[in-house]
C-alpha cells in the first residue's frame, strides 16, 4: 500500500556540485492519506452494515452518498489511491527510464515484480479475514506495471484506454448472455477468491474481482502518465477542471440515454455508471474525479506544505500500508471479538471511522518523528526491495 518513493532529486548547494539529497513530495503522500481515509469509511460501513448499507428508493441522502456499491462515493477513494500508486510507479523509475540503462530498468523491474508479488501473496491471506481487499489487487496492478514503465506516454494511453474498453466489452458480453438465457456463473460468479481454482483466481484478479485489473489499471496508467509530468500551478488547475468536466459528462450523459428507458436492463447497464457494471463511463467518470481530487488536494498540500494538519497528513501517506492493515485489525478486534461496536447503521460506521482516523493520524504523526518509515513498511521494503 506505500508506495513507492514519492520523491525528486534537487541539489544541495553547500555539498559538492555533484552530490544530491531527495526531496519528498508532499502532494501525493497527502493525496494518498485523504484516499485511504474515504477506503476507511466505505469499508467500515460496507463490512458493519452488509445489504443494510445498500440505499432503498427512501433513504436519506447520506445513505445514497455512502452506498458502497451504487453511490455517488462507491470505489471512488480507492481508485484515487490507484492513481497515486501510478504517480509512485513512474517516480521511482524515473532514473533508469530516462538515462535507458538497461541495468538499472532490469533492477527497477524486479523491484516491482518483487513489491507486487508481496502485496498480491499477503492480499490473498488477508481476503481470508477481510474479503474484497484492494491489497490483492493493488499487488496484481504493480507486478503489471513492471511491465509497462518503460512504455512511452502515448502507449500508457493506449493500454489504460484498452484496459477500460475491454471491461465494458466484458460487461456488455455478460449482459447479452444472461439476456438469451445462456447464463456465465464461471465469470460472474467463480466463487470466493480465496477458495477458488487457479482459473478461479485469474478471473477474480482480472475480470470478477472487487477491484480487477480490467478496468483498474486504467486508473494505474493514468497515475503513471500523471507521475512524468508532474503539474503545478496552472497545469495542476487544468487537471483539476478537466476530470471535473469528464466526470459531469459522464453523468449527464448517462441521465440523457437512460431517461424514459427504466425497463430497458441492458441499455441501462450499458450506460450505467455505477461501480461494478464497469461501464466505459463509470471508468471515465471515476478517473475524472480521481484526477480532480487529486489536483485539488495536491495543490492545497503545496500551498500549505508547512501547516500542521498537511504534515500530519503526509505522515500518514508515507504509512498508508501499516494504517490500511491497523484499521484491519480494529475493526476485526472491536467488531468480531469483543462485540464492543455495533452493526447499528451508517452513523455507527462514520463514527467509528472518525475514531480510528483521530488515532491513526495521531500515531502516524509521531511515529515519523520519533521512528521514521512505518513498521509494516519497512518490512515491505526489506523484503520487496
Amino acid at each position: 500500500m506505500n508506495d513507492p518513493q514519492l520523491t525528486r532529486v534537487v541539489p544541495v548547494e553547500h555539498l559538492t556540485p555533484t552530490t544530491h539529497r531527495r526531496e519528498r513530495l508532499v502532494g501525493p503522500d497527502v493525496v494518498r492519506a485523504v484516499a485511504l481515509i474515504g477506503v476507511v469509511v466505505m469499508n467500515y460501513h460496507g463490512y458493519l452494515n452488509g445489504s443494510g448499507a445498500v440505499a432503498g428508493p427512501d433513504a436519506s441522502f447520506l445513505d445514497r452518498l455512502f452506498d458502497p456499491w451504487t453511490g455517488v462515493l462507491s470505489t471512488r477513494f480507492a481508485a484515487t489511491f490507484m492513481l497515486v500508486a501510478g504517480v509512485g510507479i513512474s517516480l521511482l523509475t524515473e532514473r533508469s527510464r530516462t538515462s535507458g540503462d538497461r541495468e538499472a530498468i532490469r533492477d527497477d523491474r524486479w523491484r516491482l515484480v518483487r513489491r507486487g508479488l508481496l502485496l498480491y501473496g499477503g492480499g490473498f491471506l488477508l481476503d481470508w479475514v477481510w474479503p474484497g481487499t484492494i491489497l490483492f489487487f493493488y499487488g496484481a496492478t504493480f507486478v503489471v506495471a513492471a511491465l509497462l514503465f518503460t512504455l512511452r506516454t502515448r502507449w500508457l494511453v493506449v493500454v489504460g484506454a484498452t484496459s477500460a474498453l475491454a471491461a465494458a466489452a466484458i460487461n456488455a458480453w455478460v449482459i447479452d448472455r444472461t439476456l438469451d438465457g445462456r447464463p456465465v456463473d464461471w465469470l460472474t460468479s467463480p466463487g470466493t477468491l480465496t477458495t477458488e481454482s487457479p482459473r478461479g483466481l485469474l478471473l477474480d484478479t482480472f475480470v470478477n474481482g472487487t477491484h480487477p485489473l480490467l478496468p483498474w489499471m486504467a486508473f494505474c496508467c493514468a497515475g503513471m502518465v500523471l507521475g512524468r509530468v508532474l503539474p503545478t500551478g496552472r497545469r495542476l488547475a487544468t487537471v483539476g477542471i478537466a476530470g471535473a468536466a469528464v466526470t459531469l459528462i459522464t453523468y449527464l450523459v448517462n441521465h440523457v440515454v437512460t431517461n424514459g428507458r427504466a425497463g430497458d436492463v441492458a441499455w441501462i447497464e450499458a450506460w450505467s455508471t455505477r461501480p461494478f457494471d464497469r461501464g466505459l463511463l463509470y471508468t471515465l467518470g471515476t478517473l475524472g474525479s480521481s484526477l480532480a481530487a487529486y489536483a485539488l488536494v495536491s495543490w492545497l498540500a503545496e500551498r500549505y506544505r508547512d501547516h500542521a494538519a498537511v504534515r500530519t497528513l503526509g505522515a500518514a501517506g508515507e504509512m498508508t500500508l501499516t494504517l490500511y492493515l491497523g484499521h484491519v485489525a480494529v475493526y476485526l478486534l472491536l467488531v468480531d471479538v469483543l462485540d464492543v461496536v455495533g452493526r447499528n447503521g451508517l452513523t455507527t460506521a462514520l463514527l467509528f471511522a472518525l475514531a480510528y482516523w483521530t488515532l491513526a493520524l495521531a500515531f502516524a504523526a509521531w511515529w515519523r518523528r520519533f521512528i521514521g518509515m512505518g513498521p509494516a513498511e519497512r518490512l515491505y521494503r526489506r523484503l520487496g526491495g
